[in-house]
């Protein structure tokens, strides 16, 4: 009998970061569908003002003591971790998950964030807990295409991804990108990941809003395409205008000064005193164009586009879809990308999606 045969929709699950800008957001909306996630968080008067008003329990905590954790955490079935930058965070709520053998979710975009998931692949198959980062829109439009063009393609050698969006950045979005200009560029070369330059190619990209000029950034698909598809050689783009670029090409010359605390420390702080999320307007006139082309050893070509809901609302219906699949379904545990536990057509079935134009 697995360990998870007691779970089901009345299973007992958590959102960490309610605090924050996308947890808020997730919370409100699980509440709209009839969910009552439990509401957790370091900030006790942001976590138990929303509980309140929402009609939910509130539990207070950080992630550095690891028995207090490890006691919040007890119990649940499933986190949904939305307190970022999970470059410090995610390690200890995915032990945390592991040892009360808890599912681990959370919407980050983050390279690193998905290979220590990789890592842990066998303890979370022998718990029978789902380990599976990612599931916002970084990176479930893009992990779907890259599914879907591995499905057109099989033999496939390389495989470029990308994305057009209006949206303006959340708090904790901001200050991830912060830390990765320090950490510079990433592709995928033969299977390994490679450090280079930030803005390393540039191109011209349809991503179906007519061409535009493209570059080089370090998005989790360099990670999760390549355990999704098994494509050796990946890259992601975004749009990028000529200015745009040269600054992305300048950081790297100041790339030593970026990594320093200090200056991460005064620009993290700055972050938190100026950025906010955009409004529900805002983000109701903010869609997602999203692109991709696989490419096989004799030059034929794939490409693949879809047309999405803005960033913040992808990242709520499909944070809750995903949620929802582990609430009803047993699934044999262990590492998994978006595409990998819940298949390609995940992205196609949320809401503002449109379908998935492979040519």
């Amino acid at each position: 009998m697995s360990q998870l045969d007691n779970f089901d929709t009345q299973m007992k699950w958590m959102i960490y970061g309610a605090n924050g800008y996308t947890g808020e957001l997730i919370a409100r909306d699980a509440v709209k569908r009839g969910l009552k996630p439990v509401l957790a968080g370091r900030s006790r008067a942001k976590v138990e003002a929303l509980a309140r008003e929402l009609g939910l329990e509130a539990r207070v905590f950080g992630l550095e003591d690891e028995v207090r954790l490890l006691a919040q955490i007890k119990g649940h079935g499933l986190v949904l971790h939305c307190a970022g930058p999970f470059s410090a965070t995610a390690v200890p709520m995915m032990e945390a998950c592991l040892r009360a053998n808890a599912h681990y979710l959370d919407i980050t975009g983050e390279i690193a964030v998905f290979e220590h998931a990789q890592s842990l692949n066998e303890r979370a198959r022998a718990a029978g807990v789902v380990i599976c980062p990612g599931v916002g829109f970084d990176v479930v439009p893009t992990d779907c295409v890259a599914a879907a063009l591995k499905n057109a393609m099989p033999d496939a050698t390389h495989l470029a991804l990308g994305f057009d969006s209006r949206s303006s950045f959340s708090p904790g979005t901001a200050k991830t990108s912060i830390e990765g200009m320090a950490q510079g560029g990433k592709v995928r070369r033969d299977g390994k990941i490679t450090s280079v330059p930030l803005a390393y190619r540039v191109r011209r990209i349809d991503f179906g809003a007519g061409e535009k000029l493209a570059m080089t950034i370090p998005w989790g698909d360099v990670s999760t395409a390549w355990h999704t598809t098994g494509i050796a050689n990946i890259e992601v783009f975004i749009p990028g205008s000529a200015g745009m670029i040269r600054c992305a090409r300048f950081a790297n010359w100041i790339r030593p000064l970026l990594g320093l605390s200090f200056v991460q420390r005064l620009l993290k702080a700055r972050i938190g005193k100026t950025v906010v999320g955009p409004d529900q307007e805002k983000r109701a006139d903010q869609g997602t164009y999203v692109w991709g082309e696989a490419r096989n050893a004799c030059g034929e070509c794939r490409t693949a586009r879809l047309h999405t809901a803005n960033v913040y609302s992808l990242t709520i219906d499909a944070a809750l879809a995903v949620v929802d699949y582990l609430l009803q379904m047993r699934p044999t545990g262990g590492a998994y990308t978006p595409a990998l536990l819940l298949g390609a057509e995940l992205v196609t079935q949320l809401p503002g999606s449109g379908a998935m134009n492979i040519e």
